[in-house]
């Protein structure tokens, strides 16, 4: 684990009294990085390769964050009879969703128990992946954790770099908030769960959900330069995918993954860009998304 979350599926196993980490990605050309990071590079392009299938033989820990399609989730799609029948040493699954899975709560908190009412098509096809790996579980015995990630941020991807860079800005809809997660808390939560076997509807994500243009007012604090002007929602020029996320307001509660014993390293953005403005990192990482640091 602890391995960077853009890589679609990690196997943990085994190999001569150590630990071996697989991680696959779509591009060969990124198997330099993945060898540097300590993780063995498999290639994963919709099909179930001979490496692949020898590499899912000895998993004992599987972490999924492929995205479903509307075909539905193409790591179920291409192995889900071998994640059945072939994968003898396997003990916990762990896959990556998304809080968006809630949909919209007009502001109001939401836990693990609340309804989920996903707005945009992309969140529809999340929970139905959750649920399919939730069914895989129960049909192999094995646990299935779901962590609901918020909005994912940390070096190289935050609003100290989009100021940096000159895209910072400062949207603001009256009443909106997002909550958020450093990337070293996702790896925190998974380590956790995994070495507990745990299954289950966890919320990864921070205490404070929180106006965005509030992250981008504390990080030009930080950095002693004015912050830029503040854009009312409705003038603002957005993508739509950009602009769908405005269209889900809620506050994520969080209480279920510290009651599995976590302990979050970044507890609200505060912290966090604090952090990395002290340890210099905060430009390292990979090219970010429109939605960035928000």
């Amino acid at each position: 684990m602890g391995v960077p979350l853009r890589k679609k599926l990690i196997c943990d196993s085994p190999e001569a009294g150590a630990t071996a980490i697989f991680g696959t990605t779509r591009a060969a050309e990124k198997f330099e990085a993945l060898r540097q990071a300590g993780i063995e590079p498999l290639q994963f392009d919709g099909s179930l390769s001979p490496d692949l299938s020898g590499a899912l033989e000895k998993t004992t820990h599987l972490i999924i964050s492929v995205a479903p399609d509307e075909a539905g989730d193409p790591v179920l799609n291409v192995a889900g009879d071998a994640l059945k029948a072939n994968m003898p040493a396997l003990e916990w699954i762990g896959y990556l969703s998304t809080v968006g899975v809630y949909g919209d709560h007009g502001g109001a908190w939401v836990d693990e128990t609340s309804a989920c009412r996903p707005v945009s098509k992309r969140s529809v096809m999340r929970v139905a992946a959750e649920q399919e790996w939730l069914k895989l579980g129960q049909e192999i015995g094995k646990p299935v954790a779901i962590l609901r990630l918020s909005g994912i941020y940390g070096p190289g991807r935050n609003a100290l770099a989009n100021i940096e860079d000159g895209t910072a800005r400062r949207l603001v809809k009256p009443g909106q908030v997002f909550n958020r997660i450093h990337c070293d808390d996702i790896a925190g939560a998974l380590w956790l769960l995994a070495d507990k076997n745990l299954g289950g509807i966890f919320n990864v994500t921070d205490d404070e959900p929180a106006p965005p243009q509030d992250v981008v007012t504390y990080a030009a604090g930080l950095m002693g330069v004015e912050p830029p002007p503040e854009i009312p929602f409705e003038t603002a020029q957005l993508s739509p995918m950009a602009r769908s996320f405005y269209g889900e307001n809620k506050r994520v509660a969080n209480a279920a993954i510290k009651a599995a014993g976590y302990r979050f390293q970044f507890p609200d953005y505060r912290v966090a860009l604090e952090r990395m403005w002290a340890d210099g990192n905060w430009r390292d990482g990979e090219p970010r998304s429109p939605m960035r640091g928000a």
